[in-house]
C-alpha cells in the first residue's frame, strides 16, 4: 500500500520526509552505531542518497522506513571501517545520572550495555533499536532492514536472547538484564 503522505519526485514533499524524520533516524544510527559524529554523518549521506532516488522511490511502503533502511545499510557499511564510540557519547545519549546513583555505575551499565549491543550483527541491533527506542511495527522494521516480516520476530528473538546472555556473562548488573529480557 502506498505511503499517501509523500509523493515520489515531489521536491516539498521530501523536505517535509527530511524535517519530519531526521531526527528519529538520527537516534537510530546513534543507537546503531554508539558514535554521534559517526551517526550525524551517516544521516546525512542516508539523506543524500534518499534524495537522489526520491524520483524513482515507489511509495510501496512508509516513506520514513524506507529512509531507514538506507541509513542502516549506509551504518553497516560504516561499522565495517570504523570503530564504535566510546561511553562518553552513550551518557551524553543517556543523560545524566540521577543523584542517588554514582556516576561510576552509570558508566559501568552503559559500558555493559553498549558492549553488548555492539556485539550484536548490525542488523540484529538495527532490529532491537527500531522496536524499543522508536517503536517501530514488525511491518516498519521489515521495511527498513528489507527482509520479510516473518524475519523480524525471529532476528529481534536472537538479539535478546544473545543480549541477556552477554549482561549475564558480563556480570551486569540485574536491572539490565532484566531490561534486556523484557525488551
Amino acid at each position: 500500500m502506498p505511503d499517501p503522505s509523500y509523493r515520489p519526485g515531489s521536491a516539498a514533499d521530501f523536505d517535509r520526509l527530511y524535517r519530519d524524520s531526521y531526527p528519529r533516524v538520527l537516534r537510530t544510527l546513534i543507537g546503531v552505531l554508539g558514535d554521534r559524529g559517526a551517526a550525524e554523518d551517516c544521516t546525512q549521506e542516508a539523506f543524500v542518497k534518499a534524495y537522489r532516488a526520491w524520483g524513482a522511490w515507489r511509495g510501496d511502503g512508509p516513506a520514513e522506513a524506507w529512509l531507514h533502511r538506507i541509513a542502516i545499510r549506509l551504518a553497516i557499511s560504516h561499522l565495517r571501517h570504523a570503530k564504535l564510540g566510546t561511553v562518553t557519547e552513550l551518557l551524553r545519549r543517556i543523560g545524566r545520572p540521577d543523584h542517588q546513583r554514582q556516576l561510576a555505575d552509570v558508566v559501568a551499565e552503559s559500558d555493559s550495555l553498549l558492549s553488548a549491543l555492539r556485539s550484536l550483527p548490525p542488523a540484529q541491533a538495527a532490529a532491537i533499536v527500531l522496536r524499543h527506542h522508536h517503536g517501530y511495527s514488525s511491518r516498519e522494521i521489515a521495511t527498513a532492514l528489507g527482509i520479510p516480516e516473518s524475519t523480524v520476530a525471529s532476528r529481534l528473538a536472537m538479539a535478546r536472547q544473545r543480549l541477556t546472555a552477554l549482561l549475564s556473562d558480563a556480570g551486569s548488573p540485574a536491572v539490565l538484564r532484566e531490561q534486556a529480557r523484557n525488551r
